[in-house]
């Protein structure tokens, strides 16, 4: 089930928004990749908050 800005996983509740937006983005795709879900979730966290710190807010 792909996650939303409003409707994602318990364990991104506390990221930044930024990082949270980035991390459903990434998440969602490697869900489509067929990856599992707690894999995407782990993922999509870790290279967000890689992306973010890396390309700042304004990206």
């Amino acid at each position: 089930m792909p996650w939303s800005k409003d409707d994602y996983p318990a364990s991104m509740k506390n990221l930044d928004p930024d990082v949270r937006e980035k991390a459903i983005e990434i998440a969602n795709a490697l869900l489509e990749d067929g990856n599992d879900e707690g894999k995407s979730i782990a993922i999509g966290i870790d290279k967000a908050r890689e992306y973010i710190h890396n390309h700042g807010k304004d990206s």
